[in-house]
């Protein structure tokens, strides 16, 4: 389901439920795009979330910790003078639309009171999230501003009066008299067609709740009673997550029965709640894109060029192969040098390291026959050398290529705020300039693993860069813990914190680590573990390598969901 005008409706419910009557005791702006209102309500804290990103826009309360940046946006300075301490009087949906209306309560600089309207409009890219008066419509401030260039309807910049988006000629599910959708199905018998109907008829259904409500009512005894007890769900609904019949993840605020697979729908107890768990990922990998596109960048360009010196290298490596043949060639004519007369071009000889079959050998007409000899010396030592080079070369370009394969799955599971580590990593290695201010010598704040809590309420700790990979590992873990790691693979370490785990903690954390490892989609990950004592790291090795002995392995497939119930 998409955040439908339905969906608006059950989720508006649930925010003036939660949040009304609260006070606004902080705001920032975590991401672009992203804005967070701390509500102090009931003696307690709750982070609602306003989001206008074009693929996630909503509007929920969220448990997520997100950071506040130490500068913050223009858009966060106008609503801290206007919304600072403000209460929120009220949550509206405009009709059944995807526009959601906080009304706040606030006095202005000079103590009188005025009435103000945060909009949050979930429209897709054209998502936005605007204050304005109540009293005169003015727009104070928008965080996306829309020119007349860009919107000739209506222009969404401080100063201008504020229009809601065109209103479409269709009836408010919730208002309108529902023989009038029961007149649709007289109309059209058919689930699909009516779904259709329906759509274009009332205002807020999304394709999949049009179609679970047609459903319903064509299957059922009597329509008016299925529609009314449809409707209803939506002013008390938990949340569901499940994936339909083609396999994608998705979610709703009513139960689904139709295109859905049983055996994968998660309940939870709220709607935001649901947001959550749904967005966690997606969202998370956005804020990492959007935060990390240098390191990214750095990354991939480093990573093509050390795959492109290495394949040169492999080529020479190839060429040098020719190395025992010059030696060989050599001794031949040291052997039969009576033979060789000076002004010759070639020789055939017996070669004695092969049954004494002739071998033809190019001779230079302007050398001594012991010159040419000399010549195929010089040239197997040439070779000899360029071996050995070529050989370190290929092993030092191999590790960078490992170490930065290693960094790239950092980056792909990393959360936003592990993204200080990694950059901090690709400066100590040379790949990335270090920036020192001498005004701020701040020492960075240690940053901690993941935690995880198995079923038995072991912990299981996950390191997410190299910096907490050799922390974990070689310092704070205990040596009869257990370790964990992808085979052969880049991934994070992980250690369960138990000396005697069982088999079942032990398949717990090995599914945890193929999750956390660059095989995360695959199937059957084969995962070593074993004791930390087994582990070594040797001297002069890139941050997070490391060797052990004495491993088992373990065979796991790594999902979200498989993951999930051990999140803390």
């Amino acid at each position: 389901m998409a955040f439908d005008g339905l969906f608006t409706h059950a989720m508006v419910k649930e925010l003036v439920n939660t949040l009304k009557t609260g006070r606004v005791a902080k705001i920032y702006q975590p991401y672009q795009g992203e804005l967070v209102l701390t509500i102090r309500v009931n003696r307690k804290n709750k982070a609602l979330l306003l989001s206008s990103h074009p693929n996630y826009a909503r509007a929920q309360i969220t448990e997520q910790t997100l950071t506040n940046p130490s500068t913050p946006s223009n858009f966060v300075m106008s609503l801290r003078k206007h919304l600072d301490g403000a209460i929120l009087k009220d949550i509206t949906q405009v009709e059944n639309d995807r526009i959601i209306n906080l009304h706040f309560a606030h006095r202005n600089d000079i103590g009188d009171e005025e009435d103000l309207i945060l909009s949050v409009e979930i429209m897709g890219r054209r998502s936005n999230i605007i204050l304005h008066s109540s009293t005169t419509g003015k727009i104070i401030d928008t965080i996306k501003h829309i020119s007349s260039d860009q919107n000739r309807y209506r222009m969404l910049v401080p100063g201008a009066q504020y229009l809601t988006p065109p209103a479409q000629d269709l009836l408010n599910p919730f208002v309108a008299d529902a023989e009038k959708m029961m007149e649709l199905q007289n109309k059209y018998p058919n689930y699909e067609v009516l779904a259709q109907a329906i759509r274009t008829t009332f205002q807020g259904f999304g394709k999949e709740t049009a179609l679970e409500l047609a459903y319903e009512m064509v299957n059922a005894k009597d329509s008016l009673k299925t529609i009314q007890d449809y409707l209803a769900k939506f002013d008390q609904p938990t949340g569901f997550i499940y994936d339909n019949k083609a396999g994608k993840l998705t979610f709703a605020a009513v139960k689904p029965q139709l295109d859905v697979n049983e055996n994968n729908v998660h309940q939870y107890a709220s709607l935001s709640e649901t947001l959550d768990q749904y967005y966690y990922e997606k969202v998370q990998r956005d804020r990492v894109q959007q935060r990390g596109h240098v390191l990214i960048r750095v990354v991939r360009n480093e990573l093509k060029k050390n795959r492109k010196k290495l394949k040169k290298l492999q080529q020479t490596m190839n060429q040098t192969k020719l190395a025992d043949t010059y030696r060989v060639k050599g001794e031949i004519l040291t052997t039969y040098l009576h033979q060789i007369e000076r002004g010759m071009t070639e020789i055939e000889l017996p070669n004695f390291y092969d049954e004494n079959k002739l071998i033809k050998i190019s001779l230079s007409n302007q050398l001594s026959p012991s010159k040419n000899a000399q010549k195929y010396f010089t040239k197997y030592q040439k070779e000899k050398n360029a071996v050995r080079y070529v050989s370190e070369q290929i092993a030092k370009t191999e590790s960078e290529i490992n170490f930065l394969d290693n960094i790239e799955t950092q980056i792909d599971l990393a959360k936003p705020e592990d993204l200080d580590d990694i950059k901090l990593e690709l400066e100590n290695e040379g790949y990335l300039k270090k920036q020192v201010n001498p005004k701020k010598r701040i020492k960075p704040t240690k940053s901690k693993p993941e935690r995880f809590e198995a079923s038995d309420h072991t912990t299981i700790l996950v390191g997410k860069n190299d910096t907490q990979n050799d922390r974990l590992t070689m310092k704070t873990a205990k040596k009869d813990f257990y370790w964990l790691h992808a085979k052969d693979i880049p991934g994070s370490h992980v250690i369960i914190e138990s000396n005697q785990p069982s088999e079942k903690i032990i398949e717990e954390a090995a599914t945890i680590a193929a999750y956390y490892s660059k095989a995360r989609n695959s199937a059957n990950v084969a995962v070593d573990y074993v004791q930390v004592r087994n582990i070594r790291k040797p001297n002069g090795s890139k941050p997070g390598f490391v060797i052990y002995e004495g491993q088992k392995t373990i065979k796991v497939t790594p999902s979200l969901e498989a993951i999930r119930p051990f999140m803390i």
